[in-house]
């Protein structure tokens, strides 16, 4: 593996260790062990006792440092600050020629967020709708390049959502796979099965809790909830952190994360988006390939894990969804659904174009 197999901006990184394993077959008992033995109750109550903010951060802080202005213009924006983000995070667009040289020659791997990504963020979480044109978009992506759609989402409800068999969905944060519905035994992992009726619990324990405040919404994924607070006044905001926090001091067994205002409730198990990627790269068959480059394109605080992962291994593309900078180890930017829209025409464009471009190896199907 060389330093050419990622792209990284005006910035080095060394080559990381590919995943150990080879062949699908291994990833999927990979994670059937990982859902038996990789953390045992005791050892999901120790990490989650082991979280901690900062004593000078206050949930208000924190709130407020999640969910900033989506605007890379203004009268008040940073100038320089903004200048000095895009040097080191350049719009995927406009460095498209670059992304496609890295991509030259590879196995090209999608991996798709979807809320902000795919789809606008809303003030209502059930009308988070892709667009026709999105949805075309996806599936011409899809008839080149394996594809994933990564999200905190319930699976069935992203996968309503995009309306696209030929896919493979992660919901919950990756702690539930599966592959295309044409093949419905192909991929399947749920490393956090036993923490099932305790989610169940836990929201309706968060539904009757967060019913003082207007405007909450608590979402069930399945393997995680979501407590929306987007349509919450700003004034309420720590009123809603107490109460979210008085309900899961008592699941020591979950954690709470934040993203772009809403809280995650998450079992407290090495798994994340991350490791979903290792997982489907593996099961793909592409683990141990160093003519693979996995293209990562998400907009929100838990999509760091993936970008981290592909730093890791010194091979990929992580693309940052946001109209405003923010510390992220992705390596190019995007502001909006529009310009991933046309980021993913482009790509496929490309694809048919490039007479160089070896064949498609179909992943195999498990």
């Amino acid at each position: 593996m060389t330093s050419q197999d990622v792209v990284v901006p005006e910035m080095g990184i060394g080559a990381g260790a590919a995943m150990p394993g080879s062949g699908g077959t291994a990833g999927l008992f990979a994670c059937r062990s990982a859902a038996a033995g990789a953390m045992s109750m005791r050892q999901t109550y120790h990490l989650a006792a082991a979280r901690s903010a900062p004593a000078s951060c206050t949930w208000l802080e924190a709130m407020r440092a999640c969910s900033p202005p989506r605007s890379r213009g203004g009268a008040g924006a940073d100038v320089d600050e903004l200048s000095s983000w895009m040097r080191k995070h350049p719009s995927a667009l406009g460095k498209f020629e670059q992304i496609a040289g890295a991509c030259k020659g590879k196995k090209v791997v999608m991996f798709l967020d979807y809320d902000g990504t795919l789809s606008p963020i809303v003030a209502n979480p059930d009308a988070a709708y892709i667009t026709d044109a999105m949805r075309a978009a996806v599936r011409d992506v899809a008839k080149h390049f394996p594809t994933a759609i990564v999200s905190g989402r319930c699976r069935d409800k992203v996968h309503n959502f995009v309306g696209l068999s030929e896919l493979y969905y992660a919901g919950s944060h990756g702690m539930d796979i599966k592959g295309p519905t044409s093949n419905p035994e192909s991929v399947l992992c749920q490393p956090a099965s036993e923490f099932l009726p305790m989610i169940e619990e836990v929201y309706k324990v968060l539904v009757e809790k967060t019913k003082s405040t207007p405007g909450a919404m608590v979402e069930n994924n399945k393997f995680c909830l979501s407590v929306h607070f987007r349509c919450v006044d700003e004034k309420r905001w720590n009123f809603l952190a107490e109460q979210v926090k008085a309900v899961i001091k008592d699941y020591p067994m979950l954690k709470l994360t934040q993203g772009r205002k809403v809280f995650e409730l998450r079992p407290s198990i090495m798994w994340d988006k991350g490791k979903a990627l290792e997982f489907l790269l593996e099961s793909l068959g592409f683990a141990d390939c160093s003519d693979v480059l996995p293209v990562y394109i998400g907009d929100d605080r838990t999509d760091e894990d993936a970008f981290k992962v592909l730093r890791k291994r010194g091979q990929g593309v992580g693309i940052l969804v946001s109209k405003c900078p923010k510390e992220t180890s992705a390596s190019y930017s995007l502001q909006d659904p529009t310009e991933v829209m046309e980021f993913l025409l482009r790509l496929v464009e490309w694809n048919r174009k490039s007479s160089s471009s070896p064949a498609m190896l179909r992943p195999r199907v498990l």
